[in-house]
């Protein structure tokens, strides 16, 4: 028995082709399209304007491919966590994050990630799977509160780059005219940075980019970012050069600061060297502590000193506030260990 197909995840021209190998007439495509990413339906069924006879011929091929979160965490600041099946039987983990007029979403791409930084949950429970288009975008659209989503971040569970096929898609998906239509602006994608898609990324999309960095010195960044030894940050700086920044796509580094580590003036004198010249804004963001890392959390004081000296040298400077700690829904704590055998 063959497997019946996803719909969300494919493209108004795949889905028309779809329903003209079926023998529907070429306009059910647009109809199928409208109901899956504007209408937002779960079940084939609620395809009103399409023939019961014909409904019952899609359902024979084709899901949805929704899924509802299997359990909701909300945080004491209104933050929440969702936790996801995939149809694999794996897991992976989503957070929105309310504020007065926004809510972001901070979606995942991989069951785990191969990159194993030293302050990250999700590398430490290693790599186990990439995740389809059609699971990236249910994250986006079977959340609580999905309609009222004004951005997306792909920050969660994975390296966006190491699946770039499969979230280059949905983001295309999200974007495009027959779906919610969105503005590249309201999508963000954070990186450590693998070079040859990277490059394609900024070659073929026009949404936002967040590096991650953490450590300006290449052998200190190298003890906690293995990824620095094939993929130096300074190279990448070096590529992100070559773009166009002082206009709608916005470039900004993550630099989560860890006690006696990296935040120190020395730090933020070698970060001024690193980017000189580049049109960007840098988040320092508050490390919180994970097991298996001895690292510790940079003082309020010092993230301050840090963050004030990067501004009077000309550099959009903002301290990240923390949401969602006391569920495990923060930076770098996203993990589904104890569910993977």
């Amino acid at each position: 028995m063959n497997q019946k197909q996803f719909l969300l995840g494919m493209t108004l021209a795949e889905i028309t082709e779809s329903m003209m190998e079926l023998g529907l007439p070429k306009f059910t495509g647009k109809q199928v399209a409208d109901w899956v990413y504007v209408k937002r339906v779960k079940q084939i069924d609620e395809m009103t304007n399409i023939s019961l006879k014909n409904r019952i011929l899609l359902s024979e091929k084709f899901n949805i491919g929704r899924s509802e979160p299997l359990d909701i965490q909300r945080s004491v600041d209104g933050t929440c966590k969702m936790l996801f099946k995939t149809d694999s039987g794996k897991f992976i983990e989503t957070v929105t994050i309310p504020e007065e007029d926004r809510l972001t979403i901070c979606i995942s791409s991989q069951v785990g990630c191969k990159m194993n930084c030293d302050f990250c949950m999700t590398g430490k429970q290693g790599f186990h799977d990439n995740l389809s288009t059609t699971e990236i975008l249910n994250q986006v659209y079977s959340v609580p509160d999905s309609e009222k989503i004004t951005n997306l971040v792909f920050m969660g569970m994975g390296e966006p780059l190491d699946n770039y096929k499969n979230v280059q898609r949905a983001m295309e998906l999200l974007q495009a005219e027959y779906g919610l239509g969105w503005s590249p602006r309201r999508i963000t994608l954070s990186t450590i940075g693998l070079p040859s898609n990277l490059k394609r990324f900024l070659d073929e999309s026009k949404c936002h980019l967040a590096i991650s960095l953490h450590n300006p010195i290449s052998e200190e960044r190298l003890a906690i970012m293995p990824i620095e030894k094939s993929a130096p940050s300074a190279s990448v700086i070096e590529m992100l050069r070559e773009y166009d920044w002082s206009h709608q796509r916005r470039l900004s580094f993550e630099y989560i600061m860890f006690d006696g580590v990296n935040d120190t003036l020395l730090y933020a004198r070698e970060l001024i060297k690193l980017l000189a010249g580049l049109d960007c804004r840098i988040n320092l963001i508050r490390f919180h502590v994970i097991p298996m890392s001895s690292l510790k959390p940079s003082t309020d004081e010092n993230m301050v000193r840090f963050r004030d000296f990067l501004t009077a040298k000309g550099f959009i400077t903002t301290i990240r506030a923390s949401r969602g700690e006391d569920i495990f829904a923060a930076c770098g704590m996203l993990s589904t260990a104890k569910l993977i055998v």
